[in-house]
């Protein structure tokens, strides 16, 4: 069967959740096609490295991927046939940096926070188990959520309004960015997961010698970056039911889906495949 002419994108800690037994369960079917039809599966990760091959792994992806919030784009070695020349070679991956390395978001949240006159409580300093206590992790997962290569997830000691105007009106000169994720705040700087997915449909456009369509498949304002940085995005509803209402009004024009979680996205993969969305 020819490759379809079709990136998909998504999230995969949520969707696909690492320490379920079945990771894959309620997608069965849309994961089955993909692969099948050659349809890459890009998982554009909150998450780290070691989280985002955990979930690869159990779910024999071979695709590359992207991580911490477009922090780092990896590509695994042969994936494409040409050259990566930005590329620097870890492991068994040809990796593409977009934000400063992690050792650097330490030390600069720290002289940030001190000169802003806030108190921000970073991962580097809290243990695996403070981590999984703080932020509602498994151990397992916050072992791995610790094992970072870009931008520093922390949280506020003191009012989180003011201290996160007085934190980013102080980071923004020093070329540093704090973002409200899902959990937590994150400190990174150059990090930029609509970068990242441009750069790797080039590399697939380039691969393939032909035009390719990318979809992005989300549910929360936190994925907007990536949303929008696909050719077409498809917004899935929340467990209840409802749509995130920052996402609804950035982006009114997305098509939505009427059920969520691993059933709805694996009903809009098929529809995708199937040319229905």
């Amino acid at each position: 069967m020819l490759a379809l002419p079709l990136v998909v994108f998504t999230e995969p800690l949520d969707l696909f959740p690492p320490h379920a037994r079945s990771p894959e369960r309620g997608a069965e079917e849309a994961l089955h096609e993909l692969e099948r039809r050659q349809v890459p599966l890009i998982f554009a990760s909150r998450g780290t490295r070691m989280e985002v091959e955990f979930v690869r792994r159990k779910l024999e992806s071979r695709h590359p991927f992207i991580t911490e919030n477009g922090g780092g784009l990896f590509v695994p070695e042969g994936y494409f046939r040409q050259r990566i020349a930005e590329a620097e070679t870890i492991r068994h991956y040809h990796r593409i940096s977009l934000a400063r390395p992690y050792s650097e978001a330490c030390a600069a949240l720290e002289e940030t926070a001190h000169e802003a006159g806030v108190e921000a409580v970073g991962f580097h300093s809290m243990s695996a188990r403070e981590v999984a206590e703080n932020f509602g992790l498994p151990p397992r997962m916050a072992d791995l959520a610790r094992l970072r290569e870009y931008d520093e997830p922390f949280f506020f000691a003191g009012d989180p309004a003011s201290s996160e105007r007085r934190l980013a009106e102080a980071a923004k000169p020093r070329g540093w960015q704090v973002t409200r994720g899902e959990r937590f705040w994150h400190f990174s700087s150059g990090a930029n997961v609509g970068t990242a997915v441009r750069r790797l449909m080039e590399f697939y456009r380039t691969a393939r010698h032909a035009r390719l369509r990318s979809v992005a498949i989300g549910w929360s304002h936190h994925q907007f970056a990536l949303l929008t940085a696909a050719g077409r995005a498809i917004v899935l509803p929340d467990p209840d039911g409802t749509y995130d209402d920052e996402l609804a009004q950035r982006l009114p024009a997305a098509r939505r889906t009427a059920i969520g979680g691993a059933a709805g996205w694996n009903a809009a993969v098929m529809e995708i495949l199937e040319g229905k969305l």
